[in-house]
């Protein structure tokens, strides 16, 4: 049984090409009859009630949804077209061009890109923690590696800026395959490290320099990877209250009762803040489908409608701390997913 396309076979006749993909999405001798998807742990458990209310609603199988991580999922994604590759990838970010080149190269030439909602980067530590407030310069100057090109040296809060507490700088944090990772340099690191106004002019000449000095992370015990688990994360603040974790805003939302928001620029991590764009660390979640997959593996489009109707406005994500997008992001969402419409890939950094 073909297990990938053929570019011939791309280029055939309708009723080839679906041939072709029935051939591709089977699995063991025999069509799979489940949704698959893979990727962010942040997206993942919005993808798991939609999943639930999709199979109660059509009678369809519950989809199999695997946590990996967005990076980890883009990599399963793009591996190829056939069932034993996912259809579907939730990300907690946007798709690198290099990902998307990866998948043409594989023969994963349809991607559909649909945003389904917001979410927010945010810093918490233990309740019983020290009540930090930070700008986006303080965790900037404390996580760099060599911040403004120069060696990190500080130790404490206190080194970073005299009006914090002198104890040990310590965050426990997502991996690098996590699109919480690269939210987190993008939105905060980055952010922080051009308040700097020659770091702001190095992005103009010379952005590859700038990456470096603006997101490269120290590491322990500094900054500590946790891998894509969350809740080991809150265990560790437990443990280590002076230390601060980093989460999507979502999983602080539905633990409040374990752990405490650190404002960002004096400004809570809040549904209404991130909602309004007055949170610095606001970000779009997306899932990402594989086109060649529709019509095969049965209830891809209708997975998706559910996904759009859970993440309206009123609709029950935002009970799971999903914020919903903006009318105009959610009525492109809406006609990608009625058209399936394939990114251009001209669109992405």
């Amino acid at each position: 049984m073909v297990k990938k396309f053929a570019l011939a076979a791309l280029a055939a006749s309708s009723a080839l090409a679906l041939s072709a993909c029935q051939d591709q999405a089977s699995q063991g001798g025999a069509a799979r009859d489940y949704i698959s998807a893979v990727g962010s742990s942040t997206v993942y458990p919005f993808a798991t009630a939609v999943g639930e209310k999709f199979a109660e609603a059509t009678g369809n199988k519950t989809p199999k949804i695997d946590s990996t991580g967005t990076g980890g999922g883009f990599e399963r994604f793009c591996q190829g077209v056939g069932g034993d590759t996912p259809d579907i990838i939730n990300a907690s970010r946007r798709m690198k061009k290099k990902e998307f080149d990866t998948c043409q190269a594989n023969g994963v030439t349809d991607v559909v890109e649909i945003q389904v909602g917001i979410d927010g980067i945010a810093l918490g530590e233990a309740q019983r923690g020290p009540g930090f407030e930070l700008s986006e310069e303080d965790v900037y100057k404390a996580l760099a590696a060599n911040p403004y090109g120069k060696p990190n040296t500080a130790k404490t809060w206190k080194d970073v800026n005299p009006a914090l507490p002198a104890v040990s700088i310590s965050v426990f944090g997502p991996p690098s395959t996590s699109g919480t990772y690269d939210a987190f340099k993008e939105l905060i690191l980055a952010a922080g490290c051009d308040a700097n106004p020659e770091m702001k002019a190095l992005k103009d000449s010379d952005k590859d320099k700038h990456e470096a000095v603006c997101t490269g992370l120290r590491g322990a015990p500094f900054y500590v990877e946790q891998g894509e688990n969350d809740n080991l994360i809150i265990s560790k603040l437990d443990k280590n209250p002076t230390s601060l974790g980093i989460f999507g805003f979502s999983y602080l939302d539905a633990n409040k009762n374990k752990i405490k928001a650190v404002p960002i620029q004096g400004v809570a991590p809040t549904y209404d803040a991130i909602a309004d764009g007055s949170y610095p660390g606001s970000r779009p979640l997306f899932i990402y489908v594989k086109k060649a997959h529709v019509g095969v593996i049965p209830g891809i489009a209708e997975y998706v409608a559910e996904f759009l109707k859970g993440g309206a406005e009123g609709g029950y994500l935002a009970d799971k701390g999903l914020i919903t997008a903006p009318k105009d992001v959610a009525a492109k969402a809406a006609a990608n997913a009625k058209n399936m419409t394939p990114l251009s890939g001209s669109e992405l950094k």
